[in-house]
């Protein structure tokens, strides 16, 4: 009897030392897309619950040093960009393993007309290119004929980022660097446009971001914002994904 009451002892201490406070508070769970079906975020904190907040922080980006010589479209690339007034560096080769990586990233920091993007944006020369020329040919444009007023500032939310699509095993856009999230846009005569759906008597700004949404799919594969679904609430995401028969994604 002793014996069998001193192994049931032995039994629940062993269980107890397992069991910590840290184990019941801090579970070990995927936070990443496999567990976006019960988030109850929206936006851009459902895409990237782990660290919402920091995804669109600037990363501290190496820049390029001495290697191997840069292709031929690389270069006609930048030379793309020069044209477009866009201001960048190029920095040094992103692997984070399996689809994460660029070979040839940049980080952009400004575009044509003063415009400022903020924080930098890290993404593959292709996606700053496409992005320059949307800003340059239709958003500039459109805030000039509505406002009356240039765009100072792009606010993004996201650009490279190693990540999946939300509730799949694919990976997103971002993480080869050919995807952007803006969030606001900033006039210089002081407006701040939200991207959030905004009010029924907001008939500029819903102009605007109409706008914003039609003439994307020029220039991008994929256009999607608010009104599409929960996840881009208060973004549009923007990227320029490979598909076949020239499909693309404007919602």
């Amino acid at each position: 009897m002793r014996t069998t009451l001193l192994a049931a002892a032995l039994a629940m201490s062993a269980l107890a030392a397992a069991c910590t406070v840290t184990d019941v508070m801090s579970p070990s769970v995927d936070v990443g897309a496999r567990t976006d079906s019960i988030s109850t975020q929206r936006g851009l904190a459902r895409l990237v619950p782990s660290n919402p907040m920091m995804v669109g922080f600037p990363r501290f980006n190496a820049p390029m040093t001495e290697r191997a010589v840069m292709p031929p479209d690389e270069v006609a690339c930048r030379r793309e960009l020069k044209r477009l007034g866009v201001k960048y560096r190029d920095i040094a080769p992103i692997n984070d393993g399996g689809a994460c990586r660029i070979d040839w990233p940049v980080e952009v920091t400004g575009l044509s007309g003063n415009i400022g993007m903020k924080p930098a944006a890290t993404l593959s020369c292709d996606m700053a290119a496409a992005f320059a020329k949307w800003t340059k040919n239709e958003l500039a444009p459109a805030a000039r004929w509505r406002y009356f007023s240039g765009v100072k500032t792009i606010h993004q939310g996201s650009s490279y980022s190693c990540r999946r699509i939300a509730g799949t095993s694919t990976a997103s856009e971002h993480s080869k660097g050919n995807a952007l999230d803006v969030m606001r846009i900033e006039l210089k005569s002081g407006k701040d446009i939200d991207v959030r759906k905004p009010g029924w008597f907001a008939f500029r700004e819903r102009g605007l971001l109409k706008s914003v949404r039609n003439d994307g799919c020029q220039y991008f594969t994929t256009v999607l914002g608010p009104g599409y679904d929960a996840a881009h609430a208060d973004h549009f995401h923007f990227d320029i994904k490979d598909r076949r028969n020239g499909y693309r994604a404007c919602r």
